[in-house]
């Protein structure tokens, strides 16, 4: 209000001193003209500055005081307003895979020292106790057309495959290309986590629904043990289900992530920010059913017997049995071929998970 004031009083002193100017200019012209005679060359009048003007009084020294301010004022530039604080991001909704993510420890990765399929159980577990093993059970949840044998045994269907959007038909002994993933792999969760849980704790994580399924092998085992920052499947459109279910199988077990894996999620959440978090269903953390001792009571209670050396299909021994590759597996109706069974060994299976030519 008082620089309002101020510049109006200012305007009105400028127009009081031109006034004058132009008044004290008049009166002279016509001084000059009464006083010429005739036939007189008129003189050159002498010319007024603005500065010869008197200046008119003012009325208070209020108004004094609002000219210097006005002076003042147009004598120093404005000073600009200070710059608005960037807006903070907000907070994560809560019950979202982001709030989750960003609840998770962060550390760096431990070293792999120790690590084998073994620690989290012998294979696939029945660890629901329901009569059948997880991976049959994965099959009938997620197939469709599913054929079985007796009560458990999946034998065929069709899987709408996540990873790449497209259909994959499956055969039991057959050109199967599905796998059952583990979403956190389970090297992944060693390193970060799970060399230091007991082993029933490995066996339920290894066998738990919300962590397990069924993809593209070829996908599957390109991805191997790798985490988000390293692998994100090529099906785009389950990018943000894929990390979210990622988050919520690391906030059950606690399982940490690294700077860069969790880096790459938030990225991944970033085009999904109301992604829901997965809910963790019923399974428990720590297996009832362990389907056998871990493997360390097993080396402590038993002798090691040495692995038979390979010998060809020609000069094996009738008892043995032998298989050059998955196809003579398939061949001889043993396929999937699981640890344990004659003719199994680690080269028949690629992804060590007990189960050779799935």
């Amino acid at each position: 209000m008082e620089l309002l004031r101020a510049r109006t009083l200012h305007t009105l002193v400028a127009a009081v001193l031109g006034a004058t100017l132009v008044a004290g200019c008049t009166e002279r012209a016509d001084d000059v003209a009464q006083t010429q005679q005739p036939g007189d060359v008129p003189a050159a009048s002498p010319s007024v500055s603005p500065t010869a003007a008197a200046e008119p009084e003012l009325d208070s020294d209020a108004d004094a005081d609002l000219v210097e301010a006005a002076a003042t004022e147009e004598a120093a530039p404005e000073a600009s307003s200070p710059a608005s604080p960037e807006p903070e991001p907000s907070p994560a909704a809560a019950g979202t895979a982001r709030a989750a993510a960003e609840a998770l420890t962060v550390k760096g990765r431990a070293p792999k020292t120790g690590y084998a399929r073994e620690e989290f159980g012998s294979g696939w577990v029945d660890t629901d106790r329901n009569g059948c093993d997880t991976r049959n059970d994965m099959l009938a949840l997620r197939l469709e057309n599913v054929v079985a044998e007796g009560t458990c045994k999946v034998m065929s269907g069709d899987l709408l495959d996540p990873f790449t959007g497209e259909w994959i038909a499956f055969e039991r002994g057959g050109a199967s290309e599905v796998d059952i993933d583990h979403l956190v792999a389970l090297s992944d969760a060693w390193q970060k986590g799970a060399f230091q849980w007991e082993y029933a704790q490995r066996v339920a994580f290894a066998n738990d629904p919300l962590n397990l399924e069924p993809v593209d092998a070829g996908q599957n085992r390109s991805k191997g043990d790798g985490d988000a920052a390293t692998w994100l499947p090529p099906n785009k459109d389950f990018r943000c289900q894929y990390v979210a279910r990622q988050v919520a199988v690391k906030t059950k077990y606690e399982v940490w992530v690294t700077q860069a894996e969790l880096d790459a999620v938030l990225r991944v959440l970033d085009t999904c920010p109301g992604e829901p978090l997965p809910d963790e269903g019923t399974h428990p953390v720590i297996a009832e059913n362990t389907g056998g001792p871990a493997p360390s009571e097993t080396a402590a209670s038993a002798p090691v017997e040495a692995e038979p050396e390979e010998t060809s299909q020609a000069t094996a021994p009738a008892e043995d049995v032998y298989y050059a590759n998955c196809t003579a597996v398939r061949e001889a109706g043993a396929a999937p071929i699981h640890r344990g069974e004659p003719g199994y060994r680690k080269a028949l299976d690629r992804d060590g998970d007990g189960i050779g030519c799935e």
